[in-house]
Order: C-alpha cells, then structure tokens, then sequence
C-alpha cells in the first residue's frame, strides 16, 4: 500500500478554480482524488486540520553551485534546503563552472538530481560561458533537457545577440530568462543609486541600468512575437513598463524576488552585506511597486533567487563582498506576509508560486489536478518562529533576514507521493 490521504485541511488548488476544506488522496505517485470524507485505505494520514494543502510550491530561478563551487551548495544540499521550504520542483541557473552551455553538462545535473529530494531541472545558458559573445548551442541545450535559458548573473546586453537568442528560443519552446542590467549604466555599483548610496559612500548602480534592458527585451518581444520573462524585477519603472507591455498583449512575464518586496536599500545600513545582493535593494517606492506588481497580474510570480555564498565571500568590505542571499528556506514565510498584509489572497499566492511559474517554463507540475505528479506542499500559515540560518539546510548563510520572527512555514513536503520532508521531526529524505 503506497497511498498518503491528507485530511481535513484547506485545499487551495488554482490551477483547478479549487479552495475548500477536504481531503486529498495520493496513489502510485499521482493524484487520485479530492473530496470531502475520503475513506480510503492509506499507508500513511496526515491530519491538515488548520492548514492549507496546495500543488508543490515551484522555483524557477535558484543557483545550486553544482559543478564547480561545491563548497556554496551542491544539488543535493540545495534539493534538500528547496524541501525544507516547501518547494518539489526548483530550476537551477547555469553559471556554474563549467557553464551549462553543453549537453554534458546538462546531463551531469540531471544525473545528480536523479538521488534528490525534489524535481530539479536545468536552465541552460544563452551564450558560451555567459561570456555574451556567442550563442550557446541550443538546439543541444534542448535535446539534452535544459527547460529553459539564461545567463543569469550577467545580462545579455549585446541587443544583436538577445534578438537571435530569443528567436532560436522559441523554435525549441523555450523561454529567456533575462537578468536585466545594463553593466555600462550599472558601472560597477555595490547597491542601489540614491540617499543611502549616497550616505554610505558606497557606488550605486540607478535603476536606469534595469529599464533599459526591460524596455530593450519587449520591445525584441514584440517585434518578434516570442516569449520573454524578466527575473527579479526590482524597480517601479520596470514594474510599469511590463504592465503596459501586456497591456498591449506582449508575451512577457516577470518575477519578483522576496527580499525585494520585503526590503529595501535601508537594510544595507551598517554595511550589511547580507543586503547586497543583484539587482540591489531599491527604495521604498519600488518595493511597494513589486507589491502592487504582485496583486494586479503584473508580476506573474515569486521565485527566491536563491543564492548561495560562503562566510568568506560575503565576510568583506561592501563593495568586494558577492551578490546574493540564500532564499529557499524563508520564502513561505516571507511571501505569506503579502496574506497577512491583504496584498494577495491564499489563492493568488499560491498561484504565484505553484501554476504561474510551472506555466512559464512549460512544467506540468504546480497542480493537484486528478492524475497529476503527487506534488504537494501543506503550509501552516500561522506557525510563527525564528529565522535562525546556523540551522538551515542550505551549505550557506548568507541572509539579511537573522534573527527575523516570521509567520507560516511549510510543515510538510511530498514530491511525486514522497513524504521528503517534515517539520515535526525535521526529517528530510
């Protein structure tokens, strides 16, 4: 006997219009059936009473370091930090080392994710070694598994370049992820241009350094009438130019992080480097941009950017110190206050986090429609504890969120009808 029955707990399901209190049975790895008073054998019962029962929440922008920078995070430790927050199915970056750029590199990931907790796929780079020279072989890329493409960390800012690259794309169905930052406009900027900047004598990169490769993409997007999706958008600007890019009917979409609906350049007092990170925190009224971003559509979804760092890159001067905070484990909570803010329902949330980002990338995941991958996340919403990052799964620590009493948090974890992870025992397998 394989069956999980879940009970009794608010099943919140938008892919399928569903939110109610029932049951949800899992059989043979897939979804059997949602109803209420399900009496049903079952190896294992789960009582949600108080809790919501959502699809496996989805990630479509993580960097899991692996290969070349095991000493960050390796996909094993990465998977496992991904169950810990609630997340079955994650998307890593492809600035690794050596750059996925290559179907031998593709399929060494997609090896080592065969022994991991959660569904890891590969995002393949745009261009050979990220370097923005040449495009990276992409019809290989596609054959060998890549679900989508970018070069993240770095921006594709040769427009030429960006043009082909989003034309081959769509020929393999598949989407750019575009890390907007024009380097010239940025000049080598530790955090946002402005006040702060300013006081702290820190060199800042304007926003302008974002718009311009935003405005640059829809405009390539629309010419050529292919997708493109902007991860972690972090300026007002760049909120309104992607609203009245659809407003038109261009096929884009974006991300936002939640270290930039949560924060803003004010963290970095103190010289914090746990608060710098790319595309730096901004200023309030980018932050409330993001939030309005997120509740009319705007911003399709959040995904955590997670980025892993050792205390020895971060342990700096402000401007020597990486980019980047570790997102996997504090994104329930930190997205759950956009609930209890009244930014977003249970619904919508959870629609950001489970069938709008699977839809972007073209996973079948992020659903507990009948027959569907036993994906499930259960979240207490109102578990209140401390952010305490010397226990994260996660091989890093970099995060300006220490010591932060948080609200809700995901208790249990199933990937393809595995139980992975659960909160009361702290038990990841």
């Amino acid at each position: 006997m394989s069956a999980i029955l879940i009970k009794n707990g608010r099943v919140i399901d938008p892919a399928n219009g569903i939110d109610k209190i029932g049951d949800l049975l899992l059989d043979k790895g897939k979804i059997d059936k949602i109803a209420k008073n399900i009496n049903a054998p079952a190896k294992k019962v789960i009582d949600a009473k108080g809790k919501w029962v959502t699809p496996g929440l989805v990630d479509i922008h993580t960097h899991l370091r692996e290969p070349g920078f095991e000493y960050k995070e390796t996909i094993e430790s990465g998977a496992k930090a991904a169950a810990a927050g609630g997340f079955t199915s994650i998307a890593c970056m492809a600035n690794t080392d050596p750059v996925n750029d290559c179907a031998s590199v593709t399929r060494h990931i997609l090896d080592k994710a065969k022994s991991a907790p959660v569904n890891v796929y590969p995002v393949g780079a745009v261009t050979e070694g990220l370097k923005g020279k040449a495009l990276a072989n992409i019809g290989e890329l596609a054959e060998a598994g890549v679900v989508a493409l970018s070069d993240d960390g770095k921006c594709v800012t040769d427009g030429e370049i960006m043009r082909n690259a989003m034309d081959y794309a769509s020929m393999f169905s598949l989407t750019i992820l575009e890390h907007a930052e024009d380097t010239r406009l940025a000049c080598g900027g530790s955090m946002n241009e402005g006040i702060v900047s300013n006081e702290m004598g820190i060199p800042g990169q304007p926003v302008a350094a974002e718009d311009v490769i935003i405005a640059r993409d829809i405009s390539l997007s629309e010419y050529l009438d292919v997708p493109v999706h902007f991860c972690h958008v972090s300026s007002a600007s760049s909120v309104e130019l992607i609203r009245s890019a659809k407003a038109r009917g261009v096929k884009v979409t974006a991300e936002a992080a939640p270290h930039h609906f949560t924060l803003t350049d004010e963290a970095c007092r103190g010289y914090d480097t746990n608060a710098k990170m790319a595309p730096p925190l901004r200023a309030e009224k980018d932050r409330l941009a993001i939030r309005r971003g997120l509740k009319d559509g705007t911003i399709d979804c959040i995904a955590t950017d997670h980025a892993p760092h050792s205390e020895i890159e971060k342990e700096l001067e402000f401007e020597c110190a990486a980019f980047g905070i570790v997102g996997l484990e504090t994104a329930v909570a930190l997205s759950l206050a956009l609930v209890h803010d009244g930014v977003l329902g249970p619904s919508g949330l959870i629609d950001s986090m489970t069938r709008k980002p699977a839809q972007i990338i073209g996973l079948d995941r992020g659903t507990l429609g009948t027959g569907k991958p036993a994906d499930v996340t259960i979240i207490d919403p109102d578990m209140e504890w401390r952010v305490e990052p010397d226990r994260f799964i996660s091989k890093s620590r970099n995060t300006p969120f220490a010591g932060w009493n948080v609200r809700g948090r995901a208790v249990t974890t199933i990937t393809n009808g595995k139980v992975v992870y659960a909160w009361e025992n702290k038990t990841i397998t």
